[in-house]
């Protein structure tokens, strides 16, 4: 049986947000559970609280639980697991996303460090496990709820990997931004909730049809506009994602955990051609070339 676990901090205003609507969710219902998490109280998901017979279907063969932490998301590498009673198979954080924009969004990503740097938590030059899947079963979930609640002042984003933490178990960041009026927003923080629990039942489904293509990405902006359009036009489903600026700091051990990191085995190593400058292919193509997996530019498809 498949465990799914939410994640809300206390020290996160938008998560705190998040984790609120899901307790009041009309389309599912959490219980408080027996076992804690991070010394705080558990919620599962009740089957009988899913109205849809489809969705109470998969819910028989998983679980779904929302745990609460008191440390900040990006920094919570250890799930000090050996001290629960859970032991989830994929994680979805509910976080806050801060820009310079301030530009009203919800995002999905998956988490990991191109370089030493670990101000923003993980580890340096590691990245966290991943699901294409589960980040295109997040995305299309949060397009869903957007338009069920006519939220269309809200941009929809896939964000390219970046900061922590790290884990070796598949995980998901949903994201709600960018200031504090959207973090307290009683709406944004319902169409997150909601795009959350439809995440998990979506996945499901993408897992059962076996009909979407695994890639990883290369290239392109932090908000990897071109990857989105990828992803939406295309039964193509995408986990790690470098951009442009950190191209040039992989190697071949970052290549080995794209690689292995993934839960899906990985069926293309697809490039954002016109998003990379001509010292970036120098640098790139010699490090993938040595897999038997096939190179394809976004154009292709």
């Amino acid at each position: 049986m498949t465990q799914f676990l939410i994640i809300s901090s206390t020290k996160d205003k938008a998560s705190r947000n998040i984790k609120d609507k899901l307790l009041s969710s009309k389309i599912g219902v959490f219980e408080l559970a027996r076992p804690r998490w991070h010394n705080n109280h558990l919620f599962k998901l009740d089957n009988n609280g899913v109205e849809d017979p489809e969705k109470r279907k998969i819910l028989d063969e998983i679980e779904v639980f929302l745990g609460v932490t008191n440390e900040r998301l990006i920094f919570l590498n250890d799930l000090k697991l050996n001290k629960s009673e859970i032991k989830p198979d994929i994680v979805i954080f509910a976080s806050r996303h801060s820009s310079k924009t301030g530009r009203p969004s919800f995002l999905v990503h998956t988490t990991g460090n191109w370089t030493g740097d670990i101000r923003y938590g993980g580890e340096g030059k590691k990245l966290s496990h991943a699901s294409a899947l589960l980040l295109k079963a997040g995305y299309n979930s949060i397009i869903k709820k957007v338009n069920k609640y006519s939220m269309n002042g809200f941009s929809i984003d896939i964000e390219v990997t970046h900061h922590g933490p790290a884990l070796d178990i598949p995980l998901l960041f949903m994201e709600l931004g960018s200031k504090p009026s959207e973090w307290h927003h009683n709406k944004a923080g319902v169409v997150l909730g909601d795009a959350i629990i439809e995440t998990i039942f979506k996945y499901k489904q993408y897992e059962k049809e076996n009909s979407q293509k695994i890639g990883v990405g290369f290239g392109g902006t932090h908000y990897a506009p071109q990857f989105q359009r990828l992803i939406n036009d295309n039964n193509i489903a995408v986990s790690f994602i470098c951009p442009k600026y950190f191209i040039r700091s992989l190697n071949e051990d970052l290549i080995e955990q794209i690689l292995n990191n993934n839960l899906e085995k990985i069926d293309y190593f697809i490039l954002d051609w016109s998003g990379l400058n001509s010292a970036d292919k120098d640098h790139l193509l010699p490090l993938l070339e040595k897999y038997k997996i096939p190179i394809k530019k976004i154009k292709d498809f």
